[in-house]
């Protein structure tokens, strides 16, 4: 573990400062629980600006609706506790599940809406009468936190939200360029994709956290449209750079080394990629003549198909490479950018769309829903008085950790620490707070543990230890205007808290096994099941969206194929199936413009594609590309060489990458693809 830095340093004594003023302004307006304003402070607490501001504003909203159904529900079934023990279950999970279908800052507000109900009512079933006063104080109570959180965060020494975005596109710029060196070099032109490099995929969807944020700092509001469209471009580079690994590749498989003037011009353009962007001149315009002038003009042969492929996919890197780093520059000028205009026009840059798998959604949701309705009856038939707080914590433990394949270490950790901060509220409790007399006093006995957890929060592999040790502790010492403190009634408080975690844990190892081998499965069938309808089809008009999806599904499998050992699972090259999704679609938008015999090879073509998919749906496993599937790429090949016009050549680029993706060691057909015009060999223009 390095030293903490200034900026950690810095950032704990905003975070500190921040819940400090908070709990002296919520102590001076003689508020119920001030330790309420405390504890929100860390909780929304960030070193960005803007995103203390976003997460503030979704918390408050999240409580606000929270305070509002604990006011409607609690006078309603106050006479029926198994009834206000199922409508506290089904509200968690239903708003839990709503949450983890929107994968922004922004679910922070349903998912902290279903978890504040369980948390303002039941501690106040016993005196109904109150439920509306305590709404209103903890609504208050955490509004003032999140506003002096916000404040602070704003005014002292901010950190602009895009000083965390342009980090993160220059470092994600380099890995993508140091991908792209190894490709142009000759070093990384691999059949397939490694690991680490799909990674890069989920790597861009870390970007999407920060443009959520974007509009929430004054700083970089006129950046957000530029960083999506930053990203769509980002995201497009890679299948293109895995399209261009295989041609190459294959090129090198059939004469051993790549053409003299191809290599000179890959290393002109690994110059151009990997060079420092700073001052460096822009060589788009040069490196495009370059790749047009080794381009042949009309293919003859596979080979010369397979150059041709080459060729049009390093010059669509070139434009996006181009367009990224001038998207770079717009965003860090901010409002000062002026007009942008792409150069990469080919194709629809991917879309924001995402993929869910919605099973596996509901079932999370419904064991959160499932367990609090357990803990609930145990609460009830035994009488606890103190059973409320078990049931808060175990809906609050279901509901942070829902969304992950394997809780259960989540919320062991959780128990753990939140028994630690347990011992550590004790102590203040019974042995500090009891000499202390005024604020200033207060202020200086709390200082050394805040301010020592607050360092740890920027750290993402301590961010939520430290949070939940600074958030329990405060809600534990459960400061007050006065001293007084019952031990009897700190300890059950306590052993309650502990007892709702350590049933969560027990029912997450008992109701969700499985860990993340389930989940990537179901991510590649999803896949091959979106590659069949596509083939079938659907989707036609669906290319961003379907490249979108993909890519998502793809950052979604990576982490998990790290984590698992799976021979099957290793097989997957996603950039190659976003491919096989590109040249699917382009072959339904021109079949219909080929001639008769073109378009029957080309249909004949896409549905063994969709017959190969649906096979590996329904065996749930890989299953090789038959011999038809290949004869029937070769014929359509040839086929769609003889239509004249662009039509032809696209469905004739497609074809292409179908088969070095189905076939990669087969040999290409022979023949001529030379364009033809009534049967005769066609000259191009150019000749």
């Amino acid at each position: 573990m390095s030293l903490p830095s200034w900026r950690d340093w810095l950032f704990s004594g905003k975070a500190f400062l921040a819940s400090m003023l908070a709990l002296y302004i919520a102590l001076a307006f003689d508020l119920p629980r001030p330790y309420w304003a405390m504890a929100a402070v860390y909780v929304v607490a960030n070193p960005l600006a803007g995103a203390t501001s976003s997460k503030g504003l979704y918390r408050a909203l999240g409580t606000l609706i929270g305070a509002a159904a604990a006011v409607f529900f609690v006078p309603l079934f106050v006479n029926a506790p198994e009834m206000l023990s199922l409508v506290v279950a089904l509200w968690t999970g239903c708003l839990l599940y709503i949450s983890m279908l929107d994968r922004t800052p922004r679910s922070y507000v349903f998912m902290l809406a279903g978890y504040s109900l369980p948390l303002i009512a039941l501690p106040e079933v016993n005196t109904p009468g109150a439920i509306f006063d305590v709404a209103l104080a903890r609504s208050e109570e955490i509004i003032i936190g999140i506003t002096c959180a916000s404040i602070v965060g704003a005014v002292v020494f901010p950190t602009s939200v895009g000083t965390a975005l342009s980090a993160r596109i220059s470092t994600w710029l380099d890995d993508a360029a140091g991908w792209a060196g190894e490709i142009l070099r000759g070093e990384g032109a691999l059949p397939a994709t490694p690991l680490r490099r799909q990674k890069l995929a989920a790597d861009i969807g870390g970007l999407d956290l920060i443009i959520s944020q974007l509009s929430y700092d004054a700083a970089t509001r006129d950046a957000t449209r530029h960083a999506r469209e930053l990203r769509g471009r980002l995201l497009m580079l890679l299948p293109l750079l895995s399209s261009l690994a295989d041609r190459l590749h294959a090129l090198k498989d059939a004469e051993s080394r790549l053409p003299p003037d191809l290599s000179a011009l890959l290393v002109r353009a690994a110059e151009w990629l990997t060079q420092d962007r700073g001052d460096a001149p822009d060589r788009t315009d040069v490196l495009i003549a370059e790749i047009a002038a080794v381009r042949p003009e009309g293919p003859a042969d596979w080979q010369e198909l397979i150059l041709a492929s080459a060729l049009d996919r390093l010059r669509e890197i070139v434009e996006l490479w181009s367009d990224c780093l001038g998207l770079r520059a717009a965003i860090e000028k901010g409002g000062h950018a002026g007009a942008w205009h792409p150069r990469f026009r080919h194709r629809r840059v991917v879309a924001r769309a995402r993929h869910y798998d919605y099973g596996l959604l509901l079932f999370s949701a419904g064991s959160c829903v499932l367990a609090t309705l357990v803990i609930s009856a145990f609460w009830i038939s035994s009488g606890w008085a103190n059973g409320a707080s078990a049931v808060m914590m175990t809906a609050v433990a279901c509901s942070f950790f829902a969304a992950m394949d394997r809780p259960a270490p989540f919320i062991r950790m959780m128990t753990f620490w939140s028994a630690a901060s347990l011992i550590v509220s004790g102590i203040y409790l019974f042995g500090i707070l009891p000499f202390v007399h005024d604020f200033e006093m207060l202020v200086l006995v709390f200082a050394p543990p805040f301010l020592l957890l607050g360092i740890l929060i920027p750290r993402p592999q301590y961010n939520m230890l430290a949070m939940l040790l600074a958030v329990n502790t405060a809600s534990f010492v459960a400061l007050q205007n006065r001293y007084g403190v019952d031990f009897t009634v700190f300890a059950n408080e306590g052993l309650a808290a502990v007892t709702g975690l350590g049933f969560a844990l027990a029912w997450t190892i008992l109701t969700r096994p499985f860990g993340a081998e389930l989940a990537a499965r179901r991510l590649v069938r999803a896949g091959w099941s979106d590659l069949a309808e596509t083939a079938e089809g659907a989707h036609r008009q669906d290319q961003e969206r379907l490249a979108g999806r993909m890519l998502d599904r793809l950052g979604q499998l990576v982490p998990r194929l790290a984590a698992i050992e799976d021979r099957e699972l290793a097989k997957v090259d996603g950039f190659a199936e976003v491919r096989v999704g590109f040249n699917i679609l382009e072959l339904q938008k021109v079949r219909r413009r080929l001639d008769p015999a073109g378009r029957a090879a080309v249909e004949t073509v896409l549905e063994g594609v969709a017959d190969l998919y649906r096979r590996r749906v329904a065996r749930r496993g890989f299953t090789e590309p038959s011999a038809e599937l290949c004869a029937a790429l070769d014929e359509a090949l040839h086929r769609s060489a003889e239509q004249v016009g662009a039509y032809g050549r696209r469905a004739v680029d497609a074809l292409v990458g179908l088969r070095r993706v189905f076939f990669p060691a087969t040999p290409g057909p022979s023949g001529d693809f030379a364009p033809r015009e009534h049967g005769r060999p066609f000259l191009m223009a150019a000749e």
